[in-house]
């Protein structure tokens, strides 16, 4: 394990004694053959993770892309565990705030397919046999934030399966229950009618829609509290995290097609065929299909 520099530390006041001492301008010399921030954000390690496998030039926009990608599925999972807490804890507010968070991140992921999506054919085949089987749906981080949102397929869990310390996360986030079971069960404590068949009956099994959780959204939106309600924020802000979500997919199956047509995909898949049929699933399903009700 690598070791973590001490960089001690600050206060207040310690930071206005070294802003008056060097009259507003920065720090610019440091002992230790480093300096704090490179410490603190393990820039060296992190600037030495780049490994494109050809010569080409457009392999490095897609390969810190596709890590970059990999870090904000990271800090999803992170931030959607804390949400599904937030909620089994009957805090609502906190919740909603931090889902407002986790929109600004997933927006940020989808604005990585305006840079990918710059790639012209002819750059991207010039190094695409490079990746070899390697794509992207064998990504671990993005199933397991698939899982917390819900969208549980047991088989996209085996590519990960012999991988040590990998294969145990992609199994928890599995059977863990998601933030959609934590808010359905919110709803069933605040007193909509929702038979406990449909609360997290098999938590390793994707959602399925039922009749009385949609009436229960749509109860929410008829109360006609509007704002003031936290049952209405809670939903607005769950569909604010499905919508991106689904722009997510959507604008990957948009890139894909300008950039490599109809060929079949690195990871055994039909390519766009695969995608279309995936971007038309739904997270959240009852708060999709509850405003056709009001």
């Amino acid at each position: 394990m690598r070791r973590v520099r001490d960089l001690g530390s600050g206060s207040d006041a310690e930071r206005a004694r070294l802003a008056a001492r060097g009259e507003g301008c920065p720090l610019v010399d440091f002992d230790g053959g480093s300096t704090p921030y490179i410490d603190y954000q393990s820039i060296t390690v992190l600037l030495s993770l780049q490994q494109p496998r050809s010569e080409e030039p457009a392999e490095l926009p897609f390969y810190i892309l596709g890590q970059v990608k990999e870090l904000l599925f990271k800090l999803l999972y992170e931030e959607l565990t804390r949400v599904r807490a937030l909620l089994d804890a009957d805090e609502v507010p906190q919740a909603v705030w931090l889902l407002r968070r986790v929109r600004k991140v997933a927006d940020l992921l989808c604005s990585t397919w305006d840079v990918l999506g710059s790639l012209a054919p002819t750059e991207f085949n010039a190094f695409r046999d490079s990746l070899g089987k390697a794509s992207g749906l064998q990504s671990y981080m993005y199933r397991m934030v698939e899982y917390v949102l819900g969208n549980k397929d047991p088989v996209l869990a085996r590519p990960h399966q012999g991988v040590p310390g990998v294969a145990e996360q992609v199994r928890a986030a599995l059977e863990e229950p998601s933030v959609y079971d934590a808010a359905v069960a919110l709803l069933a404590r605040r007193g909509a009618p929702i038979p406990p068949a449909a609360l997290r009956p098999e938590p390793a099994r994707t959602h399925e829609p039922s009749d009385e959780i949609e009436h229960a959204w749509a109860g929410v939106y008829a109360a006609g509290r509007g704002p003031g309600d936290e049952l209405f924020l809670l939903a607005e802000a769950l569909m604010d995290v499905a919508e991106a979500m689904c722009r997510w997919r959507a604008l990957h199956l948009l890139t894909v097609e300008r950039i490599i047509g109809t060929k079949p995909g690195t990871g055994g898949t039909h390519g766009v065929a695969w995608l279309r049929r995936v971007s038309e699933h739904r997270f959240f399903p009852e708060l999709w299909s509850a405003r056709g009700r009001l």
